[in-house]
């Protein structure tokens, strides 16, 4: 993947974890809608960034695509969990992701939560198996690592804020934290899940996880950049004259303005590319990643 350029390693990237997601989800669909609704959601479309973090943070200490499948698989299975979740009423209530009718919709809410619920449990227990890596440390490093990301500390933390603030006027300072909890916290263990299977120092996860961190904030400003443009990115088809949600937080570009968000992205950017130079030329894929997520038009 490193001789590859960005796109072509992005396709790569992609096809293998949807094998691998495939080859790793049960196939039984006898009993109920449970594994049905787990495939469906799972193997939907998607840009699969985190997975390609995962890969690309890895080979930077020789490790091979193969030997961090299995933790790249298991961290979009937890980020599909959080999608599904989020979609539901009680949440953000959608209708569409990834220009699929959304676990509820296509099954029902009860379907939805279990399935939710079963994806972050199958992305533990590949975590902890054996063929994730053969030191039982490193596994366990790992679980430690992504469950901080995707709990009370990260994601779901984020998520809590995300609902307790809608509607509510909220700090450009508040909004980056809900942002680095709902989003950047995956990136970073995304990252450092590499260079944890790649045993590197400490210095080096470092780097990693602040370029994640500045990336998955640059993904999210984006995001807002791209829904006050009207540019459908996914979710609940945008209507031009109401590009969010009346229960929706204000986003980076409600506070700002879309001149001074187009700046603090190009910001983000010069610092995340900034933090891989201890790596040299073998971080260019994760460049040309910061790249693509800032001139990215969906």
């Amino acid at each position: 993947m490193n001789k590859k350029g960005l796109k072509e390693s992005l396709l790569g990237c992609s096809i293998l974890t949807q094998k691998r997601m495939s080859d790793l989800l049960p196939k039984d669909f006898s009993d109920s809608h449970l594994v049905e609704a787990m495939r469906y959601c799972a193997l939907a479309e998607g840009k699969r960034i985190r997975p390609f973090l995962v890969i690309a943070t890895a080979q930077i200490f020789g490790i091979s695509v193969l030997k961090s499948l299995n933790t790249a698989v298991a961290i979009e299975f937890i980020h599909t969990y959080s999608l599904i979740h989020d979609d539901l009423p009680a949440m953000d209530n959608d209708d569409f992701r990834r220009g699929k009718l959304t676990c509820h919709k296509k099954f029902d809410e009860a379907a939805a939560i279990l399935a939710g619920d079963s994806l972050l449990t199958l992305a533990f227990e590949i975590l902890a198996a054996p063929e994730t890596h053969e030191d039982p440390a490193i596994r366990c490093n790992l679980i430690t690592t992504i469950a901080k990301a995707a709990g009370f500390k990260g994601m779901a933390g984020g998520q809590m804020i995300d609902l307790e603030k809608a509607n509510q006027k909220i700090s450009k300072e508040e909004l980056a934290k809900l942002h680095r909890l709902k989003t950047g916290e995956l990136f970073m263990a995304a990252a450092e899940s590499g260079s944890i299977l790649g045993r590197a120092g400490t210095d080096e996860k470092n780097a990693l996880r602040y370029f994640a961190h500045d990336l998955g904030l640059a993904f999210q400003v984006k995001d807002d950049i791209l829904d006050h443009q009207g540019i459908n990115i996914g979710k609940t088809e945008i209507d031009e004259t109401a590009h969010k949600k009346p229960q929706e937080n204000a986003s980076i570009v409600d506070i700002i303005g879309m001149e001074a968000a187009q700046k603090q992205l190009e910001l983000l950017r010069n610092q995340a590319k900034e933090h891989l130079k201890i790596f040299g030329d073998k971080a260019d894929l994760l460049r040309e990643l910061a790249d693509f997520v800032v001139t990215r038009e969906k």
